[in-house]
């Protein structure tokens, strides 16, 4: 049940309920009894475009190359979402091609609380920019400054700390942000 919670972004069982107009206590019925709600599931990954393995049995296929040529004129990249520190997929992303030129087909879009990154997934390098960080099983976009003595400082919304470069897995590279005014 968290994982279709966090796919369409909800923090209660009651938000849930409201939205697919089914009531709390049979969500609650349904975790202490185990039950797995297939038809819950599937409206989930229709309305969400998070994947069916992912909200079933919490596998996420992970393919190696993100960007998808719909059209002469239109492209899709896989879709993320970091919701309480999770990486989770969300579908596809569509985009105009002159929005993505030069970029490699291992990128894909993160997004979370209002702003989106295009991330490249095959750079794993660390260095001086804007990169997609794994800290203890915790995802989040930081501003990375290398320093001396293999340190790095990461910046995020004002909170800033330092830490080795070996503490933190690198998952990609921030090659464009997209930014809500």
């Amino acid at each position: 049940m968290r994982r279709i919670l966090d796919a369409y972004g909800f923090k209660t069982q009651k938000e849930l309920g409201d939205h697919l107009s089914i009531s709390s206590g049979t969500i609650s019925t349904w975790i202490r009894r185990d039950y797995f709600p297939g038809d819950v599931v599937i409206t989930c990954a229709l309305e969400t475009g998070a994947s069916l393995e992912w909200l079933s049995i919490g596998k996420s296929i992970v393919s190696t190359q993100r960007i998808g040529v719909v059209s002469d004129n239109i492209l899709s990249l896989q879709h993320f979402s970091i919701n309480s520190g999770q990486l989770i997929e969300c579908g596809k992303w569509i985009a105009d091609p002159s929005l993505l030129e030069s970029l490699s087909e291992k990128c894909g879009l993160v997004e979370k609380g209002g702003e989106a990154w295009v991330v490249d997934f095959d750079i794993k390098i660390i260095s001086n920019g804007r990169w997609l960080i794994n800290i203890d099983g915790s995802y989040d976009v930081y501003d990375v400054l290398k320093i001396p003595g293999n340190k790095i400082k990461l910046s995020s919304k004002g909170n800033d700390f330092e830490c080795r470069t070996t503490e933190v897995i690198c998952v990609g590279q921030v090659k464009k942000s997209i930014v809500s005014n």
